[in-house]
C-alpha cells in the first residue's frame, strides 16, 4: 500500500531544503520526495511502508521544527479515472433546474422601522 506523507518543516534557505530532501529520500520504502507549499515549507514523501513518525523525528533532529500534516493512501490511476467519471455523472444529474416559488423574478422588499428611545441618556447596564 503506497502512502503520501506531507510534513511541514521549518526551512529558511535552499541548503535546508536540500538537507530535508536528502533525509526524506534516505528513509526505507520512499519512492519519491518533493517540496511543495506556498512558502516551499512542505516535504511530500510517497512510498510503501514508510514510518512517518520516525521520518518526522529525523527531520526535527537534523533540520529543525517538523510537523506531520497528512498521511493518506495513494490510489492507482485507474481508480482515479473511474472516480472522475462517477463525479461527472453525479454533476449532470444535479444540474437539472428546479423552479421554486421565489425564483419568478418578483421584487423582494425588506422593510425596516427605526424606533427612537424617549430618554437615551439613561444607561440600562448599570
Amino acid at each position: 500500500m503506497k502512502q503520501k506523507i506531507v510534513i511541514k518543516v521549518d526551512m529558511h534557505c535552499q541548503k535546508c531544503r536540500s538537507k530535508a530532501m536528502e533525509i526524506a529520500a534516505a528513509a526505507d520504502g520512499v519512492s519519491s520526495v518533493a517540496i511543495e507549499g506556498m512558502e516551499q515549507d512542505q516535504v511530500v514523501v510517497i512510498g510503501d511502508r514508510v514510518d512517518s513518525a520516525c521520518l518526522v523525528k529525523r527531520l526535527r533532529k537534523k533540520v529543525g521544527y517538523a510537523d506531520l500534516v497528512i498521511v493518506e493512501e495513494v490510489k492507482p490511476k485507474e481508480e482515479k479515472e473511474e472516480e472522475k467519471k462517477e463525479e461527472k455523472k453525479e454533476e449532470k444529474e444535479e444540474e437539472k433546474p428546479t423552479c421554486q416559488p421565489q425564483c419568478h423574478g418578483y421584487p423582494y422588499f425588506v422593510y425596516y422601522q427605526t424606533v427612537d428611545e424617549p430618554n437615551p441618556s439613561i444607561c440600562l447596564i448599570m
